[in-house]
């Protein structure tokens, strides 16, 4: 491609501290080749609604460095394969994935970046697939995108996450008590593994490793048996007991969105604690806080390298990409090699190791 681009830019799934940063950066580095950038506002939505695509300058994006969610905004509804429509039986869901094609033909757009996690990015390399130029950004408090050794936001997520621990871990040495911190973490137990570990925690449950309630009781016992007047457990929303299933707190059946949530298993944990050893407990549920907030240092600056690194890649014509951090170095991956993946803890990974060498349970 020679002369000026156009390129367009959305932000897909859930937010992450960070979001803003990538946006800019994108921005920036584009109109400083003399591109012209638009937005796409509500995720893949706003291609099916009015003004939902605007011109972004470097005045809309000045100032945004700092803050948490997307000036774009974000959506985990408007997948253009599975678009959601109403008729008089009810809900269906149709394709408009040509609708996106045309409007970006339309548009005369000569790339678009798609900043999301696995859903995003799966219909990311489906339009790809389709013959739209298209370039992944990997997002995801999770961490569990492969493909990258670390995803933006994920710092912040486990920072806020240990300092919540923290809080928590006075409060339960005054009262004597058992806290439970439920995390987020649906398939990878990242934040509770690295928050859990950094913020003292006694025991951590992940999804990785499913556990056995019994021995998450012993190891409370014992800390009991030898003096300790308080415990710290942290657990991801998606772990599980090894005979049971993930803990539902809204079926996909229920919810707005079509899918499901996760959400309660720190209550069965921690009534499962007082039931067999009669101790005082209190639930702390992080939710959506982890989500929230300012960017740590290590994700502003991720996320700005990250929306250059999509730039360079719309410019050297590799659509089908993924920008990726390997060994602190800003690379690519095929899409193809990332979708439908995930990156898991591994459960005899060195810092699962490292954890259990200085008396941390994983209920195993």
């Amino acid at each position: 491609m020679t002369g000026p681009r156009r390129v367009a830019v959305l932000t897909g799934g859930g937010d992450a501290p960070g979001l803003n940063a990538v946006v800019r950066a994108v921005a920036k580095s584009a109109i400083n080749k003399g591109w012209e950038v638009f937005g796409v506002e509500d995720g893949f939505e706003g291609f099916f609604t009015r003004n939902g695509i605007r011109t972004l300058s470097k005045d809309d994006v000045r100032g945004i460095l700092q803050t948490g969610g997307s000036i774009l905004r974000c959506s985990n509804r408007g997948d253009p394969f599975r678009f959601p429509k109403q008729t008089d039986s009810g809900w269906v869901r149709e394709d408009r994935s040509g609708e996106v094609i045309e409007k970006c033909q339309t548009l005369g757009l000569d790339g678009l970046v798609v900043i999301g996690g696995d859903g995003s990015l799966g219909i990311a390399y489906r339009l790809f697939e389709k013959g739209l130029p298209v370039v992944g950004i990997p997002k995801t408090i999770d961490n569990d995108v492969p493909g990258t050794d670390v995803t933006f936001g994920f710092n912040t997520a486990c920072q806020t996450a240990m300092e919540a621990i923290d809080r928590l871990h006075t409060t339960a040495a005054s009262h004597q008590r058992v806290m439970v911190i439920e995390v987020m973490g649906r398939d990878a137990g990242w934040i509770a593994l690295k928050a859990g570990v950094s913020g003292g925690g006694d025991v951590i449950l992940i999804p990785e490793i499913p556990f056995e309630p019994e021995e998450v009781v012993k190891k409370i016992a014992a800390r009991e048996a030898r003096g300790a007047r308080f415990s710290l457990v942290v657990v991801a929303e998606g772990a599980t007991p090894r005979s049971g299933e993930k803990t539902v707190a809204v079926t996909a059946e229920d919810s707005p969105t079509g899918f499901e949530r996760l959400g309660g298993i720190g209550e069965r944990v921690a009534r499962l604690l007082e039931t067999r050893l009669k101790v005082e407990c209190r639930v702390t549920v992080l939710g959506h806080v982890q989500r929230g907030g300012s960017p740590t240092t290590r994700d502003r600056m991720l996320g700005t390298r990250f929306g250059v690194g999509a730039v360079d890649l719309i410019e050297q014509g590799r659509f089908g990409h993924m920008v990726a951090l390997h060994n602190e170095s800003i690379t690519s991956v095929a899409l193809k090699d990332v979708v439908g993946k995930s990156k898991l803890v591994k459960p005899d990974g060195q810092e699962v190791r490292a954890a259990e060498a200085i008396g941390v349970g994983f209920g195993r």
